[in-house]
């Protein structure tokens, strides 16, 4: 399972003070207010950073970090992810499961059959969908509803499915 988990992505500064507009990746953009601390991946070290201000801005969050006070400090991290470790990451409701731990997972039918790899989740209006790569139909598209996901085994890295009439 995954350690650190993506909250949001910084896409541009704002202003000259230090602060960015932030894309959220997460469900409830709101949780920014109550989060102390993210961690910056550049994509070659880790930055932990502490939050200093949250504001809103449209879809945006912009955020301001604790010794970052001019565009200069902050613009070389565009396009850098940021995330947050497990225990600060938001509690789950039952049967709800981070993205992350589930990219990758073997996927079985009712009957036992090799489906396939979990290998995205596209979130839509209404509920999930789960794109499994069959090994011959290519990319199946799986509504994420209890009629079709009948369990998932996030330690076993193990979903069940019921394949519907229509499906393949």
């Amino acid at each position: 399972m995954e350690e650190l988990l993506q909250v949001g992505v910084i896409t541009q500064t704002h202003g000259i003070r230090g602060e960015v507009k932030v894309f959220p990746t997460t469900d409830d953009a709101a949780r920014f207010e109550d989060l102390k601390q993210v961690v910056l991946d550049t994509g070659k070290e880790t930055i932990p950073l502490e939050i200093e201000r949250v504001k809103f801005f449209k879809q945006f969050v912009i955020l301001k970090f604790k010794g970052y006070d001019n565009i200069n400090d902050i613009e070389r991290y565009k396009r850098c992810p940021l995330l947050v470790t497990r225990e600060n990451a938001v509690p789950l409701e039952e049967d709800e499961y981070f993205i992350a731990d589930m990219i990758g997972m073997k996927v079985l039918t009712d009957e036992g059959e090799d489906f396939g790899v979990l290998k995205d989740v596209m979130e839509t209006g209404a509920n999930d969908v789960y794109v499994i790569e069959h090994p011959q139909a290519g990319e199946v598209l799986v509504p994420a509803i209890k009629e079709c996901i009948l369990d998932v085994d996030i330690p076993g890295r193990l979903m069940k499915i019921h394949v519907m009439d229509g499906l393949l």
